[in-house]
């Protein structure tokens, strides 16, 4: 459940970012000395050694690596992301100088920077919640297959959705990790990364949603089941990476799989007997309690933390609460398969 509400945010943050591109990169004052930067290499007293390349003669005595196309493309990109920053920041101290409050330039808001971190709460938040996801995941693996009884003949768990449940974690922590890297250097590979790893989390949430709340246990039946939603997702990640970066499409996309697993989840939750109905029910409001913190916005304290940061922090624990279910769910599950067959 955190998983789901974890890309739709995602999504709805890069529609923002369309929507919202926004006042500050649209200032005359600041796309001058971003240009400005690139061409001498420097903002004010500030240096960038990034915008600094050799002449095309240089490149002859030059190390190897220094001529190879990935390093001067990195050298570009990093000269581009150094400018900004500091022509923002500079844009900025001005403007605060004049008593106007901040905008947000190419979508987001002026973080202030700790050492390489762009967004330096966001990424520990990310990185506290890839490890919230990381101990649930283990704390899953070691009940299912130490703590509970296991099939006496085959030693596989009794627990038919043992397998599903194993790659969601690991689906949830690239996600996670991901959105850790972007928020820690934005540019283009990271946010595609980030991007395709939310948006296959989203779809196989899809998946796993509809097979659990069905039950479906059969192998061919799950394989009818997922090959629609896999066959689509993969296509479109494929789309977004090397055709267009549609944000608008994308969004709707998302808001399809999204709402259509979170009414799966809430209906069933609604009419079962499941003994864990009041945790998934927990999860779910939480999770649009949450939900508010990505719809009103507001600028950075102290230049750190956001909204977006705060909605971070607070899936750490709808996480735990998630992982919970998941493992109340497996020992409901198991005793009712060892009943059986008694």
């Amino acid at each position: 459940m955190a998983a789901v509400w974890f890309s739709l945010f995602l999504c709805f943050g890069f529609l923002f970012l369309v929507l919202e591109a926004s006042i500050g990169d649209r200032d005359e004052i600041y796309r001058t000395c971003v240009k400005q930067c690139e061409e001498k290499g420097y903002v004010g007293t500030i240096s960038i050694t990034h915008c600094k390349f050799p002449p095309d003669d240089a490149h002859v005595n030059s190390s190897w690596y220094m001529q190879e196309p990935l390093y001067v493309e990195w050298k570009h990109l990093n000269c581009r992301s150094e400018c900004r920053y500091h022509c923002m920041m500079q844009r900025e101290t001005e403007k605060e100088a004049q008593g106007l409050g901040p905008v947000k330039y190419h979508g987001k808001w002026p973080f202030k920077r700790v050492f390489v971190f762009q967004e330096p709460v966001s990424a520990a938040f990310s990185a506290l919640n890839l490890l919230m996801h990381f101990i649930g995941w283990l704390s899953f693996f070691i009940l299912v297959h130490y703590k509970l009884p296991l099939r006496p003949q085959s030693k596989r768990t009794y627990y038919e959705y043992t397998g599903l449940w194993h790659i969601y974690g690991l689906l949830s922590m690239n996600a996670w990790f991901w959105s850790a890297i972007f928020h820690t250097l934005d540019f283009n590979l990271t946010e595609k990364l980030d991007y395709s790893s939310a948006v296959a989390l989203l779809g196989y949430s899809l998946i796993l949603s509809i097979l659990r709340v069905f039950n479906v246990k059969d192998e061919a039946s799950r394989v009818m089941y997922a090959a629609p939603v896999l066959a689509f997702v993969t296509t479109h990640i494929l789309y977004l990476n090397f055709y267009d970066l549609d944000y608008g499409w994308n969004m709707k996309v998302c808001l399809v799989m999204g709402i259509g697993q979170l009414m799966i989840w809430s209906v069933w939750a609604g009419i079962t007997c499941h003994p864990a109905r009041l945790k998934l029910w927990a999860a779910v409001f939480g999770c649009a309690l949450a939900m508010l913190l990505e719809i009103y916005d507001f600028p950075p304290y102290l230049g750190y933390i956001d909204a977006h940061a705060l909605w971070h922090f607070s899936t750490i624990p709808l996480t735990y609460l998630w992982w919970s279910f998941i493992k109340a769910d497996a020992i409901y599950r198991t005793s009712t398969q060892i009943r059986k067959m008694k």
